[in-house]
């Protein structure tokens, strides 16, 4: 019986992930402030599964794994057909709001910002989107179309 322990192998991770934001939040606390980080994690894996974390600590790399844990808890399927979606779709998160609309072979991503990211990790090849809300902020942007992704019903 050999009781030598085996050699540690890095297991591959299948999904990619994206850093859509980094903040640094801070808490008033007698002595002054105590400064955190904040960051919000796309994570997917090209083949229709994708989720967004959002988590904080104390360094920017503590805060990244958190942030990717959460990401892949939340993850969620959406139903891809010839790279795109189904039905054009809308929905709404805080003040973002966020428009999908299925494109044909060969159109490509059109679209911006955090909504971008989410959807080329989910593995969306030909989409049109638009940010109708009017805020700027990634994680609302980010969020908003993870909504819009779980309201697509499956092609028959």
């Amino acid at each position: 019986m050999d009781n030598r322990r085996k050699p540690f192998r890095a297991q591959k991770d299948e999904f990619q992930e994206q850093v859509l934001d980094l903040r640094r939040v801070t808490r008033v606390v007698a002595g002054g402030k105590r400064f955190r980080f904040r960051v919000t994690v796309a994570v997917g894996d090209g083949k229709g599964r994708v989720g967004v974390g959002v988590a904080k600590g104390s360094d920017v790399a503590q805060a990244v794994d958190k942030a990717k844990i959460a990401a892949k808890k939340e993850m969620i399927r959406v139903p891809i057909k010839n790279g795109t979606i189904p039905h054009e779709v809308t929905a709404k998160f805080s003040a973002a709001r966020v428009l999908l609309r299925p494109a044909r072979k060969g159109n490509g991503l059109l679209a911006g910002g955090a909504v971008r990211t989410v959807l080329a990790l989910a593995g969306v090849s030909d989409i049109t989107a638009k940010c109708l809300g009017t805020t700027k902020n990634k994680l609302t942007n980010a969020l908003a179309t993870i909504e819009a992704l779980k309201k697509i019903k499956p092609a028959k």
